[in-house]
């Protein structure tokens, strides 16, 4: 799982070059129409950070294989192209499921290097269910307000209450999404995104997506291979453990970057005083956890609150300052108000929040099966547990409801393909959220592709956020097709960006765009 990339050398380059329609792949479901286009208003939209920023609106299907039943309506954005000659759509998502990506067209368009980003439209979307569209999801608003149960289940009490919990949730989207949730799932949201590529005129889109709008981009590009011109993924989802096996492989990659914040502190003795070895400040955020389940600080930061407060961390080690002087604060002066703070900051759920999770669960559980059995989550759970106990039944429970979900399951895709131009795979080495594993196992199924990898790297959503190697890679294959061709597993290797500095250091900087970006593209996918 946490497999390591080799540096190689002597990295060649091709182009993409044309590429011959052909018809969409057979496995693609049945009955399903092809999307018809619709005239789409632009309107000005634009924000302090994104002035250019345009929105339109677009109606689709609820059922694609009905094209004339019930309508839905999904939010767009757009940043139009400025140059004189355009290269089309570049339609960008932000993973989850259930991520908006409105903000990220401005994101990407204003992080790509200009000469680059004139030559596109750059279109964000909020998918079926998310944010701006309509109708969007909240199965059950506060679903995560604190103080929730001990995510351990060290006793029959404690299981119990997080299973009914769970349960509730899955029970309260089917009362209140009976109609809606059978087609809140991958396969109707790249039908949606085809559907955007027609009212927007185009014959083709290229395509950038970070996370789960990895999955969403491989399966677009196997129902509709001769609709793509670019395909850009950056930490990338392995297609063959959705969704069950993906999430158990997680929890063995966080445990793993949780213990890289824990050196990474052990190192800054000087800063935080927990002690200059790793196992024994893991050994006080442990201790730090259990005095927390018995008194949540500001009645709010329970054991399961002070987890997802750090769960950040493996996702973006620009957090881990913030999160060593919270748990410094707590442990060595008893001063709970940062952890509070940082909890707010971090981990505290919003209407959007309950949004994102309420689709996350939709996709998620409808697009795959999952065990229904919970002797079956509970055993595979605690061998994790045994092993990497950092999130295990955190992320047990953020994804129990799949175990009680009121819909049946789709089959996931089977990704492989040998039909499209040349794309251009990101990865870091030490991602935890999706493991290495899975962008070797994608660079293996998408023939022809390009695998750039970041050696040492730990961040999730590694382009655009401050690596100029990686960049130069994005930027000349947006620019000109390039793609870098190697000799073997890996075809480019860029160091990874140093650690961040403590707070109180000289070094320390502000907001980077790598805040910027890891803001947008959120957590858990």
């Amino acid at each position: 799982m946490r497999k390591r990339a080799a540096v190689l050398c002597g990295v060649a380059v091709v182009v993409a070059g044309t590429f011959t329609a052909v018809p969409a792949d057979a496995s693609a479901p049945s009955g399903a129409a092809t999307a018809t286009a619709a005239k789409l208003t632009w309107k000005k939209c634009g924000t302090t950070d994104y002035p250019t920023l345009q929105c339109a609106s677009l109606k689709v299907p609820l059922d694609h294989a009905n094209p004339h039943g019930r309508q839905i309506t999904l939010a767009l954005s757009r940043v139009p192209h400025t140059a004189s000659r355009s290269q089309g759509p570049l339609l960008v998502n932000p993973g989850g499921p259930g991520g908006s990506g409105l903000s990220l067209a401005g994101f990407v368009a204003s992080s790509l290097p200009k000469a680059v980003a004139s030559q596109y439209d750059v279109i964000g979307f909020d998918p079926r269910g998310v944010g701006a569209s309509k109708p969007a999801l909240d199965c059950k608003p506060g679903y995560f307000n604190p103080v929730r149960p001990d995510s351990v289940p060290s006793t029959p009490a404690i299981e119990k209450a997080n299973l009914k919990r769970a349960k509730s949730f899955a029970d309260a989207c089917g009362k209140k999404y009976a109609s809606l949730l059978p087609y809140i799932d991958t396969i109707s949201a790249v039908r949606d995104m085809d559907s955007i590529r027609a009212a927007l005129g185009a014959k083709k889109i290229n395509y950038f997506g970070y996370s789960y709008g990895t999955y969403l981009g491989a399966v677009y590009a196997k129902l509709f291979p001769e609709r793509v011109r670019r395909l850009v993924l950056d930490s990338i989802v392995d297609p063959t453990g959705v969704w069950y096996d993906d999430n158990i492989g997680q929890d063995y990659a966080f445990n793993d970057r949780h213990r890289a914040l824990m050196a990474w502190i052990a190192k800054y003795n000087s800063t935080y005083k927990l002690g200059t070895d790793p196992e024994k400040i893991e050994a006080k955020w442990y201790g730090a956890r259990k005095a927390l389940a018995k008194k949540p600080a500001g009645g709010k930061v329970g054991a399961s609150e002070f987890e997802d407060t750090f769960i950040p961390g493996g996702y973006y080690n620009g957090y881990w300052p913030y999160l060593a002087e919270a748990f410094a604060a707590y442990v060595n002066d008893k001063n709970a108000a940062p952890l509070v703070e940082a909890y707010e900051n971090f981990a505290a759920i919003d209407a959007s929040g309950d949004n994102g999770y309420s689709v996350y669960t939709a996709v998620q559980c409808r697009d795959a099966s999952w065990p229904r059995d919970w002797n079956q989550w509970r055993k595979d759970n605690w061998a994790v547990y045994d092993k990497a106990p950092f999130m295990a039944w955190n992320n047990a429970w953020y994804n129990a409801p799949c175990a009680f979900w009121p819909t049946d399951t789709k089959r996931p895709i089977n990704i492989a393909n040998g039909k499209l131009p040349p794309v251009l795979l990101f990865q870091a080495t030490d991602d935890a959220a999706t493991p290495y594993e899975g962008g070797a196992t994608v660079h293996r199924l998408l023939a022809g592709s390009s695998f750039v990898v970041e050696q040492g790297g730990g961040n999730h959503g590694i382009t655009l956020s401050g690596n100029a190697c990686l960049d130069k890679y994005l930027a000349d294959y947006l620019s000109t097709g390039k793609v870098p061709r190697g000799h073997g597993e890996v075809d480019a290797v860029c160091r990874k960006l140093p650690d961040p500095a403590p707070l109180s250091s000289a070094a320390a900087t502000k907001a980077t765009r790598g805040s910027t970006l890891h803001g947008l593209v959120g957590f858990r996918g």
